[in-house]
């Protein structure tokens, strides 16, 4: 090999049955030596691996498979939320955690104002009506001049709240620290003390990455500060919502309602109250899942992959200890 020329990286693909391949592997291969690995063998395929792609986002086999990560520099998680990665061992580690911030910032403020226009237009409700036959007139609520907590200030919360405004609603944000002035949100108060500010919220969404201090955020003395007309909107992940104390809150009219795009258990269980409740609206975890999302996943990483041979800086940098991109103030 020339003294100039340095090794070729040496990359671990973590996928799983049933997960397409990313579509520009070719080129990746071009660039790096891959290793596929199921979770399972993940432990004996990271030996001497220097860079770790988690193409299957959803799993946590990196944790048990730290042993044998003897070599590695960099993981790449190919979603926003880093929550299953960050481990007590990887956290103090020195490998460089990346994730696909900025991919999904656009797709999912379209869903919650989508989410939004669908409570205000009682299109739920319109379905029901439809489905039994019953002509009833009734009156929509106006969305412009509503007013919108938006919960999480990273890109995805940033994105949201720009498109919010847009259609004229009054948008906060909550974060991790207060601040007076914000280009976004304009005010924009602590999440610790989000019970003292959600009774002037007509739609609450959470955008916040899940850590020690985000889970159980919305919690019963939460709910119970939330006007009886508001309408939680969760995009982040199930577990900032006490899920007992929000089916409590919806069955007794302390808030109306509630759109979920994602779950304490996913996929959610059979018999689960949520299924049976007329003023809860599930989806499959796929508000920012529009078309082309994993081809746009695999092309942010390949790009990630030619800082990474350069030298150049790599983009999208997790700050391990509080489990969001650097850049981006949550």
């Amino acid at each position: 090999m020339p003294l100039n020329q340095k090794p070729r990286p040496q990359l671990v693909l973590l996928t799983a049955p049933g997960i397409e391949d990313p579509h520009n592997l070719e080129a990746i291969a071009q660039r790096a030596d891959i290793v596929r690995a199921h979770a399972q063998d993940l432990g004996h395929a990271l030996a001497g691996a220097d860079a770790l792609l988690m193409w299957d986002f959803f799993s946590s086999a990196l944790a048990d498979a730290w042993r044998g990560a003897d070599a590695l520099r960099w993981v790449h998680v190919a979603a926003a939320g880093v929550d299953a990665m960050l481990f007590d061992e990887l956290a103090a580690s020195p490998v460089t955690l990346t994730n696909a911030h900025g991919v999904f910032d656009g797709p999912i403020a379209e869903f919650v104002l989508a989410s939004i226009m669908a409570q205000d237009k009682m299109l739920h409700a319109n379905k029901s009506l439809q489905r039994a036959g019953i002509w009833k007139h009734r009156e929509p609520t106006r969305t412009a001049g509503s007013r919108v907590i938006v919960v999480g200030t990273g890109g995805i919360g940033r994105a949201t709240a720009r498109l919010l405004r847009a259609v004229g609603m009054e948008v906060a944000g909550a974060g991790r620290t207060a601040r007076e002035s914000d280009p976004d949100f304009g005010t924009v108060f602590a999440s610790s003390e989000l019970a003292a500010h959600v009774g002037a919220a007509d739609h609450v969404v959470l955008a916040a990455p899940l850590t020690e201090a985000t889970r159980g955020l919305i919690n019963a003395g939460v709910l119970a500060a939330m006007k009886n007309s508001a309408h939680l909107v969760n995009i982040g992940r199930g577990a900032l919502v006490d899920e007992p104390a929000l089916v409590e809150a919806l069955r007794t009219g302390q808030i109306a309602a509630a759109s979920l795009d994602v779950v304490a258990v996913e996929p959610l269980g059979e018999g689960h109250p949520f299924w049976t409740m007329e003023n809860v609206h599930i989806s499959a975890h796929l508000s920012g899942d529009v078309d082309g999302w994993r081809d746009a996943l695999a092309d942010q990483f390949l790009a990630n992959l030619d800082a990474y041979i350069s030298g150049d800086p790599l983009a999208n940098i997790v700050d391990k200890d509080r489990g969001y991109v650097s850049s981006a103030t949550v």
